[in-house]
């Protein structure tokens, strides 16, 4: 891979420089101080721009690996005392290989979100 003066990183290839970050979770929901961490954990997730993809697993997209990084730190540093959360950072590239099935029928992905970022 062609690489940049050594104090900028690497070049990455055009599909790799946009990231998608994952949010798995498992959250206790028995009790009603359970069920309120889990629903203030959800709503901070959607305040800082991820989106649901199915029950307990969201994703945002980054446009770069250090955006990715910034917001893994920032939900990690909200994740509730019980329970368990994941995050997984994937390229843009592998983004594109999902494939959604529902019952027995392929369906189309929907289209990348245009989001605007403001640096």
């Amino acid at each position: 891979m062609a690489r940049r003066p050594a104090d900028s990183g690497p070049a990455w290839p055009f599909g790799w420089r946009t990231v998608w970050v994952f949010a798995f979770f498992d959250l206790p929901t028995e009790t009603k101080p359970q069920r309120r961490a889990y629903a203030r954990f959800r709503k901070d997730l959607l305040d800082d721009g991820f989106s649901m993809m199915q029950y307990s697993v969201y994703y945002r997209h980054c446009a770069s690996h250090e955006t990715a990084a910034t917001h893994v730190q920032r939900m990690g540093g909200k994740v509730p005392g019980e329970g368990e959360v994941r995050f997984m950072t994937i390229t843009d590239k592998q983004f594109s290989r999902i494939r959604t099935y529902v019952g027995r029928k392929r369906q189309a992905m929907p289209g990348t979100p245009a989001q605007l970022e403001m640096f």
